[in-house]
Formats: C-alpha cells, sequence, structure tokens
C-alpha cells in the first residue's frame, strides 16, 4: 500500500502532459546531436586559450613550493 509521502508530487504534473510522437523525439535528438557535435568539434577560441594559459600561469605563481600538481 503507497502512503501519501511515498508519492513524488511532480508525477501528478507529467499525467496530463502530452507526449511527443516517438518520430519527433527522434528528430529532435538527431537534430540536438549534430548541432552538439559540431560545437564540440570547433576549435577552441584565441580569446579563450590567452584567458587559459593566463590562469594557469597565476595558479603556478600562487602554488607553494613543493605542492604537487591536482590534475
Amino acid at each position: 500500500m503507497a502512503h501519501p509521502q511515498d508519492e513524488d508530487p511532480n508525477d501528478e504534473v507529467f499525467e496530463n502532459e502530452p507526449v511527443l510522437d516517438q518520430r519527433v523525439q527522434e528528430a529532435i535528438g538527431r537534430s540536438l546531436k549534430a548541432h552538439y557535435d559540431d560545437l564540440v568539434k570547433a576549435p577552441i577560441p584565441d580569446r579563450f586559450l590567452v584567458l587559459l594559459a593566463e590562469l594557469e600561469a597565476k595558479e603556478l605563481q600562487a602554488k607553494p613550493e613543493g605542492e604537487a600538481d591536482e590534475r
């Protein structure tokens, strides 16, 4: 027997929600994957590389002698 305190109140929210057709879900998934794949393959902008190098240099300066690198 389920107790009211054991039930997730969010379950009721989804009971009346319309469900997307499986083909629509798959098309959205393919589109998102293609877009994400393009983003991952894109080169890192030079400005970001400069900022990362500056951050690394500051971290190395702030690190006490003999402290192990956490990477």
